[in-house]
């Protein structure tokens, strides 16, 4: 089970069965919005595409080659942050994120991602981290400058989201950047 407090307001926990529901209601709360920049959001309609992303996120912690864990606000879901995979021959993996629009602005995100890197150096003793945003997600991109990240470049045409292909900004730390 991975549980880790950020603050007294914010803790990170992996999801269980239990936790289909909450998450549903969150992203259709926030369907329009997430659409924008998240091409998984029209693929999940109902409360089995959210016990399948439950049950693929439980079995990715299980493996260890990351995870994808509940962001609770004053013990509300707000939202998702992940490990996206481990590299672990090349000790490194990807953070990606997202908020409901409501929770915005309360430094939830960024203090969520300052644990896991904190957790990335620290217990699982990577090298590097990186943050990919749409080149076109200033809110997204503010998260990993705000980290002290390098902006490393554009990965061009990277995604075809809604009809139309958007670029990517990758941004990277290392260890000895962080401690």
């Amino acid at each position: 089970m991975f549980y880790y407090k950020v603050d007294k307001d914010i803790y990170l926990k992996l999801f269980n069965p239990n936790d289909a529901v909450e998450l549903l209601n969150l992203i259709n709360s926030n369907r329009f919005y997430l659409r924008e920049w998240l091409d998984w959001v029209d693929k999940t309609k109902d409360i089995s595409d959210s016990k399948d992303f439950i049950h693929n996120s439980r079995k990715q912690f299980a493996s260890n080659d990351g995870f994808q864990v509940g962001i609770w606000y004053k013990n509300e879901l707000v939202g998702v942050i992940a490990l996206h995979e481990i590299d672990w021959e090349d000790r490194q993996t990807e953070i990606g994120y997202w908020l409901g629009e409501d929770y915005q602005g309360n430094g939830i995100i960024t203090k969520s991602c300052e644990a896991i890197i904190d957790y990335v150096f620290d217990v699982l003793e990577l090298n590097r981290v990186e943050i990919t945003c749409a080149e076109k997600n200033s809110k997204s991109q503010a998260v990993p400058e705000r980290l002290g990240f390098t902006k490393e470049g554009v990965i061009r045409d990277n995604q075809w989201l809604n009809g139309r292909y958007v670029n990517h900004v990758i941004y990277g730390l290392l260890k000895e950047e962080w401690e």
